[in-house]
């Protein structure tokens, strides 16, 4: 038991590489591939090893391509924790042009679904959580999956004695305005996702740290956090508004920006911050993410340096 669970339920075995040029027809020679484990919640696992913690990582794995990535899990700094599931875990795959220098994603749905797996999901997801610990919820839904599901584990969670805290988007995302939803401890959510939710595109930080607010009055959760970019992030709870950013940083790819930001959040409300200065921590892991490689993430020392120079504004 590490004190914080992250769960994957759509897991990737991603695939990257290149060629020199992307064609029609043409039969492409591509540079030997770089296979890695993919999917929000084993990022989010990842970035708190990274930084010096240890999350436990829930992952739905299937078949042949399953046991694969469940060997890569085993060399990187968390607890895996397997949950079976027939098919196959899905494939990505991302080919960089070289001349272009244009990417190219592919990315396969994942095996379906029925409510009863669902089901069996969030009993298993609670008997590997930790009473007063944290349950992160991060990445897609499988094909069949109810959108309900978040708001479900939510409440199971809860009863347990956990917390949880949400990174999703689409239909799920949605559906967390239905009434008597339960109530999420911590929903993160990007520039995209708040305006889907939001119905409308909102740019003004004072805007964004309302609608933050009004989510909290509505009791979808007890602290909403609202990405801007490359202008931080603002926390709203029913006793505040913050927004926090870093000093500009070169970048080199925004992939697990996102991810990076709710794993060093979680760690530092974890090891007892406040939700400022968790707030803090995650800008500087999402500022250091877009710094390294895609597969990267963030490095430790980075997210001390940008920590340390980062600045936190009362809204």
């Amino acid at each position: 038991m590490t004190g914080i669970l992250t769960v994957t339920l759509n897991p990737a075995l991603d695939i990257s590489t290149s060629v020199d040029a992307v064609r029609p027809e043409d039969k492409l020679r591509c540079a030997p591939p770089a296979l890695d484990t993919g999917g929000g919640g084993v990022n989010v696992a990842r970035t708190i090893g990274e930084l010096g913690g240890r999350a436990s990582a829930f992952v739905a794995l299937a078949g042949h391509i399953g046991r694969h990535y469940a060997d890569l899990m085993a060399e990187e700094p968390l607890d895996p924790v397997i949950f079976d599931v027939p098919g196959e875990t899905r494939q990505s795959l991302a080919v960089t042009d070289t001349k272009a220098q244009e990417q190219y994603r592919f990315v396969m749905p994942g095996p379906a679904w029925t409510d009863a797996l669902a089901d069996a999901a969030i009993e298993a997801v609670v008997a590997a959580s930790t009473p007063g610990g944290y349950v992160v919820l991060s990445g897609s839904q499988p094909p069949g999956v109810r959108n309900s599901f978040p708001t479900d584990l939510a409440a199971r969670i809860d009863a347990a004695g956990a917390r949880l805290i949400l990174d999703t988007s689409g239909p799920p995302l949605r559906s967390l305005l239905v009434a008597g939803a339960a109530r999420h401890h911590v929903l993160r959510l990007d520039g995209a996702e708040t305006a889907e939710l939001a119905g409308r595109r909102i740019t003004s930080r004072r805007e964004v740290a309302q609608f933050a607010q009004s989510l909290v009055e509505d009791g979808i959760a007890d602290v909403v956090v609202l990405a801007l970019g490359p202008e931080g992030s603002v926390l709203a709870t029913r006793e505040g508004r913050w927004h926090a950013r870093t000093e500009d940083v070169p970048v080199r790819s925004k992939v697990g920006a996102g991810d990076s930001f709710v794993g060093a959040f979680s760690l530092a409300l974890l090891r007892g911050a406040t939700m400022p200065e968790a707030l803090v921590r995650g800008c500087a892991a999402a500022s250091a993410a877009v710094m390294s490689e895609a597969t990267a993430l963030c490095s430790r020392a980075d997210v001390d340096a940008l920590a340390e120079s980062a600045t936190l504004t009362t809204l």
